[in-house]
Order: C-alpha cells, then structure tokens, then sequence
C-alpha cells in the first residue's frame, strides 16, 4: 500500500510538472500575441513577432536555468553505480520484484545536488520527433496551400534555380570553408572531438535552409514588388525541401572499408540517386494524395473541413512511413490541393480551410521560435567554440552570396524581366534562417560535431531574425523598393497581367494540358471535357464530366 501511495503522490506531481510546463509555453504565445497586436497598432516593424518570440524564450531560460531551484530530497537517491557502460536498458531487482529502466541520457555532468535541476529543464525540452511530426507538417501545408500560384509560376524557372542549385551550391560553398575551419582548429588543438568532412557538408546542408517568414511578413506591410516577393517566398518553400533530402542524402554517405568518412565515387553517386528517389517519391506521393475530391460531402461543410485537414496532415506521416520526406509531400500537396481541391470545396469549407490552416502556421511558428530562444539554457549539451561561430557566419555570408549574384547573373541573360542589383541586395540579405534549419540542427545532437553544430545553429537563427529581419524594412526603403503597387492590387482584374504569355515556353505548354483537361477532370471549374476532348471521345467526355461541371460552366457562360 505504501508502495502504490508513492506511485500515485509521484504521478500526480510528475503530471501537475508537465501541465506546469505546457503552461510556460502557452503563456509565451499570449504573450507573443498580445505584444504583436501592441506593435501593429503602433506600426513598429523593426522587431517582428518572431524574434519577440525568440526573446520571450530567452527570458523564460533564463528563469527556469538561475531562478528556480526545485527543493530536493536526496536520501533515497544513490549517487553512483559500479556501471562503466550506459546498457539501453536496465533491469534492477528489488525484493524481488524486477524494475525496467530505460536510458533517456545524462541527466547531469556536476554534482548530484543538480539533478533534479536538471531534470526539471529536461522535461521542458521537447523530442526532436514532435517538430517534425506535428509542428512543422502545418507550416509547410500553409506554404503550399496559400502560394500565389501566379507570380510563382511566372518565375518558376529562376525560383527552381535558386531553390535547387543555389541550395547546393551553398551547402557545399559552407560545406567547404568549414572544413578549412575545422582543419586550422585541429592544428592549434581547438577541436574537442572528431569533425569530419561530412559533418562539414551536413552543416552546410542545414543551415542553407532559410526562412525569411519575418521579412515576407513585413513585405506584405511595406508593398514591395510582387516579383521579389515571389522570387524569395518560392525559393524559401522549394529550399526547405531540397535542404532536409539534401542532409538526409548527406547523411547516407557510407563508403565501403574502414575509413567511413573518406571519398569514394559510387558513395557519392549512391547518395545522389538517393535525393533524386526521395524528392521524386516524395513530390508523387503528395501530389497523389492532393488531388483527391470531396464534392460528396460538399453538404456537411464541417465534415468535409476535417476530412480536407486530416488527409493534409496524413500525406506527411505516410511520406515518413514510406521512406520518403513527408516535408516535400505536404509541400506538394497543399499547392496540388489549392489548385485542385479548393474549387470542389464548398465555400464554407474554402473560408475554413484557409482560416484553419492560417492559425495552426501562426502557433506553430511563434511556438518554435519561443522554444528556440528556451532551448539556448535549457539544452544540457551546448558546445560553443568561438572559432567555429566566427566561421560559421563567414560561410552562411559568402554562400548565400554565391547563391545570389552568380546564379542572378546567369538568370538574367534569359530573362525578359531582369533580377535588379536592389533585388539581388535585398534577397541576400534576407536569406534568414528558421524553422527548418533549427528542426533539422536538433533532430541528431548525439556526437561532438552534432552538439557544436547545433549551438552554432542557434545563435545564426537569432542573429539573422533579428539583425536582418529587424533591418529588412530598412533596407527596402533605402533600396527604393517600398510604396509599389500591392500584391492584393496587382491580382485585381484591372491590373492583372496574362500569366500564361509572360511565363516560359514549357508552363505554357502545361497550362494549356492543366486547363483543356486536368481541370475538367478534377474540378468543376474550366471548360467541361465534353468541349475540349475530341468528338470521338464525346461517351467518355460525358462519363467524366460531373453535373456540377456543365452548372458551373453554363453560370460562367451567361456571365459573360
């Protein structure tokens, strides 16, 4: 009885500690939103709600690392174990009755008067596993799902460019310097562990991720050019994608023999048919699942929301469950369905799903960011090494620059509407990093290399939210970019401009396919198949072709 007794009294405390820290957390987003609502009203853009965020984490940390110390009983806590090795799992016999225990890991390098210090920043350090599995799979949705399909596809070709070999060519730019870095710091014998050439490429891989959701935001206050605009929110949705199979592929480099970290040519081939498998996988995968309609449920509004979130939110754990990149999957789905699915939606369920989503990007982001600026005292497993941060912010510098200009250059020599200087200037310096790079930084801190990446990881997040994302407004004004006419304006039909004539050859090519027949087969919108397919198909046009086509297409026809 006595036994059972101590169980429930340590339950019930270990439960009001949980609740206690999901509090924390909750009260930093109210505050973050209350402080937001105070700066928009007071139309102050040099610090976004982001990095307020970040700070407000920053002040929590500190509380909970120096002002609070949790009163301990230490008598029934033994201090040291005849163990030399750290078994996964421990089985102990008491009276006997045998007790499991799992290895969660170090709980303290000092004395044990830290322990239950220490114990209590543990338990507010989420598993890595919950920001890809539940916080990040909303935010990437909502990129896809609210991209504005006609200035991105009207530079698609330049976006691609940026998003695919600006990304590589910045990871290994990084990848590259800091393996300079790293080979100096062994010399003057600044290294505390192995470094490898990969870890190098990793590193490069993670922090090439940006995520200037701070400076868009601000974009759409300020009104700059719906090109810019465009150019940096398609290269930052394709770059987180190619970022996370990037490192994945990275870290499958295994050549064969002894030396695991040595270069050898099919590794490296293997681990470029491995990107190409996944991104393609991936990209399949969510456009699949992206085209799937609802119009049987277009009577239940409610339902047909829920099934509309829980099919979004499934292509990312089935991407996972299959091998696949479940961020590249709901990428691809949230723009598949914005273009597809949204128009079999029923109009409650068009406002819903774009409010739903809205909000759920909103805590999401404001959340990561309020834990990144937690993380900085509560992580137990820092290594901050000055010369490695100093290289670090060389490399981030001069590999965006060798995405930026050189790429810009060659774009330009295709382009009818040229990338100006000031764009270019503005688009280094809005290279932030986010989100995704502090999510793929956590998600592996089990080695030296991992723990001084990550540490570094965090301080480049805080300095480019909140130098570059604070100054970007700046910046704009002094670039002259400020005061053109809006997005929203620019999408008026008295300004709209013909995306299909501006863009390149092959999107004409694919608007002409999307518009005579995919959309005809999967919406209700455009003309019905019975108009575009060839006479001889007429039964299958009309086999195909839902009654709700031939209303809607009618309706349009008397409009005009």
């Amino acid at each position: 009885l006595l036994l059972v007794l101590r169980f429930i009294s340590f339950f019930s405390e270990s439960h009001r500690q949980d609740s206690a820290n999901l509090l924390i957390f909750i009260m930093l987003l109210t505050l973050t939103i209350l402080t937001i609502w105070l700066f928009k009203h007071r139309r102050f853009r040099f610090l976004h709600e982001t990095g307020l965020a970040m700070i407000y984490g920053l002040l929590v940390g500190v509380i909970l690392r120096f002002g609070i110390h949790v009163p301990q009983n230490m008598s029934d806590v033994i201090l040291s174990c005849a163990v030399n090795a750290s078994p996964a799992t421990l089985l102990v016999n008491v009276s006997g009755r045998f007790y499991e225990y799992t290895l969660k890991g170090e709980v303290s390098r000092g004395k044990g008067l830290q322990v239950q210090d220490d114990e209590m920043l543990r338990k507010v350090t989420f598993d890595p596993e919950v920001f890809f599995n539940i916080l990040l799979p909303p935010i990437i949705f909502h990129a896809g799902y609210s991209l504005k399909r006609r200035h991105f596809f009207r530079n698609i070709g330049s976006i691609l460019a940026y998003a695919f070999m600006g990304t590589v060519i910045s990871c290994f730019v990084i990848g590259l310097i800091m393996y300079g870095f790293v080979s100096f710091m062994k010399v003057v014998g600044q290294l505390g562990g192995d470094f490898f050439f990969t870890d190098c490429l990793l590193f490069g891989a993670i922090i090439s991720a940006t995520d200037p959701v701070t400076v868009l935001a601000i974009f759409n206050e300020l009104k700059v050019d719906v090109d810019l605009y465009a150019l940096l929110f398609g290269e930052s949705v394709l770059n987180d994608a190619v970022a996370i199979i990037l490192s994945s592929s990275i870290a499958a480099y295994q050549p064969a023999g002894d030396n695991s970290h040595s270069f050898e040519a099919m590794a490296m081939l293997k681990s470029f048919g491995i990107f190409l498998g996944v991104f393609s996988g991936s990209f399949a995968l969510g456009v699949a699942t992206g085209v799937m309609t609802f119009t049987k449920l277009r009577d239940f509004p409610l339902l047909e929301t829920a099934l509309f979130f829980l099919m979004s939110w499934s292509t990312f754990l089935l991407a996972e469950a299959c091998g696949f990149t479940g961020v590249v999957a709901v990428l691809f789905c949230g723009i598949t369905q914005a273009h597809y699915t949204f128009n079999n939606l029923s109009p409650d369920s068009q406002d819903r799903t774009k409010q739903l989503f809205e909000l759920l990007n909103f805590l999401a982001e404001n959340f990561i960011f309020s834990y990144m600026g937690l993380t900085l005292f509560s992580f137990q497993s820092h290594v901050f090494n000055p010369m490695f941060i100093i290289g670090a912010f060389v490399a981030v510098f001069l590999g965006r620059a060798a995405n930026i200009y050189p790429l810009s250059f060659l774009l330009n020599l295709g382009r009818k509407n040229k990338i100006g200087y000031n764009f270019q200037h503005v688009m280094m310096f809005a290279g932030l990093r986010g989100a995704m790079t502090f999510a793929l930084s956590i998600r592996d801190t089990a080695t030296y290399a991992r723990q001084m990446m990550f540490s570094t990881t965090l301080l480049i997040v805080f300095f480019t939210v909140w130098i570059c994302g604070g100054g970007c407004a700046s910046v704009c004004m002094h670039l002259s970019l400020c005061f053109i006419p809006s997005i929203k304006a620019m999408l008026d039909g008295s300004q709209r401009r013909n995306t299909k004539h501006e863009s390149a050859w092959p999107f004409r090519i694919w608007y002409n396919f999307d518009h005579n027949y995919l959309k005809p087969l999967l919406t209700h919108s455009g003309p019905p198949l019975t108009a575009t397919l060839p006479t001889c198909c007429g039964p299958l046009a009309r086999c195909l072709t839902s009654p709700q086509a031939y209303e809607v297409w009618t309706q349009h026809n008397v409009i005009q």
